[in-house]
Order: C-alpha cells, then structure tokens, then sequence
C-alpha cells in the first residue's frame, strides 16, 4: 500500500524513468543469476570484465523510451563484447536485447523498426554457431518486435479514441454554449418587445392624461385605467420570461406564451392611446407552429410599438391574410423610416423572429408612411 501511495506522489515524467529502472534491474537481475548460483560446469569465479558487460547488457534500458536507438546499440555492443571474450557462463537468451527491441518497436518510428530487423538478421546468421541457435535468436527477436509494434498500435488507437472523446466533449460544450446563447438572444427579445410595447402605451398615455383630466375626466380615467393595464400585463409576461431562468413551476406564473389569437387585443391597447387602429382579417385561418404563434404576436407588437413611438402617426392598419402563408401587414401613415436591416433592436428583432420560424420579413418607409410585412408559414393540413 505504501508503494502504491509513493507511486502516486511521483511526477507523471518521472513514473516512466522509474519504470523503465525497474525493468532495467529485473534484467540485470536474471542476468547476474548464473553469476551468484554458478553451475557444475562452469563454477567461477568469473572476471569483473563479466559483471560489468552484463551491466552494460542490462542498464541502458533505463533510457528505452527516450533513445531506443542507443539503448539498442550500447546492449549490443555489451553482448558482442561479452561472447567475444566467452570467459563467463553462456546464456541462451538475450533478455536486454529483446527488450531493447520490444521497446523500440513500441516507442520508435518505422525507420526504427526495419534497422532493428536487419540488426538483428546480420547478428544472428554472422554469429551463429549453429542453425538452431540463429533460428532460435530470428524468432525470439522477430516476437519482440511485433510484440512492441502491437503496443504501439494499441496505444496509438487509445489515444486516438481518448482525442475522439475529447472532441466530441468539446463539440457537446460548443452545441451547449450555442443554445445558451440562442436562448439568451430569445429572452432578450421578449423582454425588449414586452417593455418597449409596455412603456411607449404607459408614455402615450400619461403624456394625454393631464391634458384631458381638466377638459374630459372620463377619458382621463381612461387613460389612467390604460396605464395600469399595460403595467400589469408588462409585469405578467417579464414574470413569466424571468421564470423560464428561474425554472419556476407556478403555473400563475409560467403562463402560456401569447399567440396569433391575442393579436386584436393588441390593436385595442394601442386604439386607447387615440391612436385610429383597425385590424382585419382575410381567408381562412391554418394553423401555425408554436414558435410561429408567438412569432406573429411578437412581430405585431413591435411594429405597433414603433408606430406608437417613432411615426407620429395618426392611424394604423394590422391585416393578417390567411393562405399557404400568413402574410402579416402593419401599415401605418407615419414618418417612420428604415429596413429591417437596421441596427434598431426592434426591427432586427421582427427579423430575427421571422426567420426562425422559416418565415421572412420585410419593412420599408416612405411619404405614404411605414409598413411591416412579415410571411411565416402555415401548417399542412
């Protein structure tokens, strides 16, 4: 347990050097073997030139991972050099080399591998001293080396899914942060159609009142009544948009959105102000989206809202023309100007609205006035 917890405190670049030491004295330690418990026939004492080149055949390994190549060659260079001198117990099986292999085959590049394999193909058949012993060292070497290149095919197409997951993470964050931001755009909206429609009614009012409080009080009343109602009806729709953010329940005040059918009581809010408003319908009535229903209304409400605040109009006209679209014109006979390719928040708003619904819009001013003109489509029936 307590290795374990030592493990653990190690920095992630060292954990492989300490890894690779361990492998390093594993195989200096099967080597050493023959040397510390020596055989009837060959019993020892053997040279220090022995324990030093099975060191060399062994220690290198430490740097596996870092320099196959050289790691390779010095534990070559340490066995040549050993069955050279051939003072010490013969050893059937190079262990530094095929783990020298195994490693270079799994953290080398391609060039890596085919020099290992002609290393190990001229070593076997130039040092042979018998067919079995080459045959025995293509095998064992050939194994190391698919063995490693199978690791480094496993690890590479672990890394491969570990950067597919990141990706996809990545990509659910993005959709993520899109929707927020979408649905940020959407409340935004809202809250700028319901204030602005909200307040300019609350301004024409009040700025009518105290001229007709002294000459019409019924009117008057009238206009104070209005002032009230559109407050209310303002604070019940922030109510229910606020709560779409706060995730309430309260069905009071999680109200429906408003749709197409609130439409006329829309032109009676702005028919209060003294403004002449007519509204009128054309065709049958279809059936639109959800996002369309609050669409229509919204569009309605922000081109009344800049009539009211903007045109210094004196009538204003809402027609809804019913077909394989609902065609929505507010014309007014106004001063207003502009496109709904302006900066103003309302018309980019009206747009917007439209368009996501897979509707258009369109506005345009000029002498006679200005006029609004929105298409969203109808459902099939």
């Amino acid at each position: 347990m307590s290795a374990l917890k030592a493990w653990d405190r190690l920095s992630p670049g060292v954990r492989p050097y300490v890894a690779d030491a361990g492998v390093a004295l594993l195989v200096l330690a099967v080597l050493y073997a023959p040397l510390v418990i020596p055989r009837p026939e060959q019993p020892g004492p053997f040279s220090p030139w022995v324990w030093v080149l099975m060191a060399g055949a062994s220690l290198p390994l430490v740097l596996r991972r870092r320099f196959p190549i050289l790691c390779l060659l010095a534990i070559f260079v340490s066995l040549m050099a050993y069955n050279i001198r051939n003072d010490g117990p013969s050893e059937p099986i190079a262990w530094g080399i095929l783990v020298a292999l195994y490693s270079l085959a799994w953290v080398g590049r391609k060039w890596h591998r085919i020099f290992a394999v002609v290393l190990v193909t001229v070593t076997s058949v130039a040092t042979m001293k018998s067919p079995t012993t080459a045959l025995i060292g293509l095998l064992t070497g050939s194994a190391a080396l698919v063995l490693g290149t199978l690791a480094q095919r496993r690890e590479q197409r672990l890394q491969d899914l570990a950067y597919r997951a990141g990706q996809l993470e990545r990509d659910r964050a993005a959709e993520a942060a899109r929707a927020v931001a979408t649905e940020r755009a959407r409340i935004a909206r809202d809250m700028h159609d319901v204030l602005a429609h909200a307040v300019s009614l609350m301004i024409v009012q009040a700025e009518a009142g105290p001229v007709a409080v002294r000459t019409m009080p019924d009117r008057a009343e009238k206009a104070f009544d209005a002032i009230a109602a559109a407050g209310r009806d303002a604070m019940t729709q922030l109510r229910r948009t606020l709560g779409v953010l706060k995730e309430e329940q309260d069905t009071g005040i999680r109200a429906p959105q408003p749709t197409a059918a609130a439409i006329p009581s829309l032109v009676a809010q702005v028919k209060e102000t003294g403004l002449a408003a007519s509204y009128a319908v054309t065709g049958d009535a279809g059936r639109l989206t959800a996002d369309a229903e609050v669409a229509a209304f919204r569009i309605v409400q922000e081109a009344l809202t800049n009539t009211l605040k903007h045109a210094a109009a004196t009538k204003v006209a809402v027609t809804l023309d019913w077909g394989e679209s609902l065609v929505i014109t507010v014309r007014d006979d106004g001063t207003g100007s502009g496109t709904l390719g302006g900066s103003g928040h309302g018309l980019i708003g009206i747009r917007e609205r439209a368009l996501a619904c897979g509707g258009t819009a369109s506005a345009h001013g000029g002498t006679g006035g200005f006029t609004v003109t929105a298409t969203l489509p109808v459902v099939a029936p």
